[in-house]
């Protein structure tokens, strides 16, 4: 990640191999979640993953609120 937080570098191993990948955001900023210590690396699922190349915070538990006492008729 870099200062402007608009340019991601990812390395992930492959079976015979590292891949990298580069994204940069014309417009907007990855929402990365606040550093804890010294931390340089962070280790993250797919699901997390998606929502930070999404747009959407890694802070927050889910993406949207659970919808209660809705029935359909």
């Amino acid at each position: 990640m870099n200062r402007h937080r608009d340019k991601i570098k990812i390395l992930f191993w492959d079976t015979n191999g590292f891949w990298l990948y580069y994204r940069r955001l014309e417009k907007g900023r990855f929402k990365w979640p606040c550093a804890t210590g010294e931390q340089d690396a962070l280790t993250i699922n797919q699901h997390q993953l998606n929502w930070l190349l999404s747009g959407l915070s890694l802070e927050t538990a889910h993406s949207h609120k659970p919808l209660n006492g809705l029935a359909v008729r």
